[in-house]
């Protein structure tokens, strides 16, 4: 009886793919045996620096602080630049976005590690761009569950040891639970998107009533065939600050995209609304100048189902050189109580603090995870912190970011990382579906923390002036 692992579902009748996320174990086993190059299904991002690991320094499996040190290592360095200055809230520090150098991690046996770049490269590695890099697409930070270890990062600890050079240590680590997450991708009817430019006075309202219209005019007529209604429908204006929800201040423009996007159980009835846009451009408002990208195509829609699987249950093995070789993958469990790390103090205000946007005393960077969407804050100097502890309450930013959170089923829950002086913040369920499945121009939330830098925050002037 398997059940989605968030939401609770059954499992779907139709499945397109289904992959359990393995750990570094089978390809550390795999380089032991005299591998060059290491083929996988679906692993971890942190198990293939994990795995190299393993087989160069000979860690035993059950060292699960050097394993949560080596699974850090690989998280820093998983999405390319973004640890070296690729989407760094401090944006104008970096030099060179043309020739950006990808990260190399130097490991030591004891787990600790440098971040660092090929010389005559550009971007930026600062303990800032690590930091942030730590706080990407992370939930609880005291129990970031692997399939090899389930790591801490409370206590990371960031040194600058040189020009681009960045050291980390302080991750500490306990056994891995007894299940693997598995990933069931499945088709769930068919999307369109179209997006076109309308200009002129009065253009986001001229945008909104021609939207309106061909949303109408495709539903009348596929009442009309007795085809039910799209299943899901989504407009975004483009260019008044859509995406900031009510704390949109640009409300007005002569230049905008409106992006339209529905789904149907049936192909047909895409393609119909596809084809519809075009009689809007002769007979609507004026100045729709021109559909972005061409003529619309309809697409399956693949949703994500995740679940949780024994490890037993899942037979690993390698081929090398024509031979299979069985990998024995631990089972020892975690039996302590996963930890959640209680809230430090608030400042208190007392009166006479000034109010600033929250960029001024933090960055940030936010990712997703299915349906959910994380932001870390990480404060600019440590004194920020409480402050920021202080504006920041869970409900705060739940109503911050209210105009992203699923109406019903949205929260947001907030966790420590006192070694970064940093926040994380899961938004559950504010992603429209998250990833493929959503309709929204921002389905991987990678906007959110850009919105959430402008909250107003309130700090006393003479921090401000140190």
């Amino acid at each position: 009886n398997i059940r989605e692992m968030f939401s609770g579902e059954a499992l779907p009748e139709q499945v397109a793919s289904s992959n359990a996320y393995l750990g570094a174990v089978a390809i550390r086993d795999a380089l032991n045996l005299g591998a060059d190059i290491v083929i996988t299904g679906r692993v971890v991002d942190s198990a293939v620096v994990l795995a190299p690991l393993l087989h160069e320094y000979q860690w035993s499996l059950d060292d699960y602080d050097k394993l949560a040190q080596g699974s850090l290592a690989g998280h820093v360095i998983e999405c390319g630049a973004q640890c070296t200055g690729g989407n760094f809230t401090d944006w104008r520090l970096v030099q060179g976005f043309d020739n950006i150098g990808f990260p190399v991690v130097e490991v030591s046996e004891d787990g600790s590690f440098v971040v660092t770049k090929p010389q005559g490269t550009g971007g930026l590695v600062s303990t800032a761009t690590v930091a942030e890099q730590i706080v990407y697409e992370i939930g609880n930070p005291q129990a970031y569950l692997l399939p090899d270890v389930i790591a801490d990062f409370n206590q990371v600890h960031l040194e600058q040891v040189g020009e681009h050079r960045v050291r980390v240590k302080g991750a500490k680590g306990q056994a891995p639970t007894a299940q693997y997450k598995v990933s069931v991708t499945y088709p769930d009817g068919y999307r369109v998107l179209v997006s076109f430019l309308i200009a002129g006075r009065e253009a986001p309202q001229k945008a909104q009533v021609i939207a309106d219209a061909i949303l109408n005019k495709c539903e009348r007529v596929l009442a009309m065939r007795s085809v039910p209604p799209f299943s899901e429908k989504s407009v975004e204006i483009l260019g008044i600050e859509s995406t900031y929800g009510g704390h949109a201040q640009a409300l007005d423009s002569r230049e905008v995209v409106v992006k339209i996007a529905v789904k149907h159980m049936f192909k047909e009835a895409c393609m119909f609304f596809a084809s519809e846009i075009a009689q809007a451009s002769t007979g609507m408002a004026p100045a729709l100048a021109g559909i972005v990208g061409g003529r619309p195509k309809a697409s399956p829609v693949i949703k994500l189902f995740s679940f949780l699987i024994d490890k037993n249950q899942v037979n690993v093995e390698i081929d090398f050189e024509g031979k299979r070789y069985l990998v024995e993958v631990p089972q020892r469990i975690s039996t302590e109580q996963l930890p959640t790390l209680k809230a430090s103090e608030n400042a208190i205000y007392q009166g006479d603090e000034i109010e600033v946007p929250l960029i001024e005393i933090a960055h940030a960077r936010s990712g997703d995870k299915g349906n959910h969407s994380n932001i870390g804050v990480i404060a600019r100097k440590a004194d920020y912190l409480p402050w920021i502890r202080a504006a920041l309450t869970e409900e705060a930013v739940a109503s911050y970011m209210q105009h992203v959170l699923d109406a019903e089923k949205g929260r947001v829950i907030r966790y420590e990382l006192p070694g970064l002086n940093a926040l994380n913040f899961m938004l559950e369920n504010a992603l429209g579906g998250g990833g493929v499945a959503s309709l929204r121009i921002d389905p991987q939330g990678k906007a959110f923390a850009q919105q959430l830098l402008d909250m107003p925050v309130k700090v006393p002037a003479h921090l401000l002036e140190k």
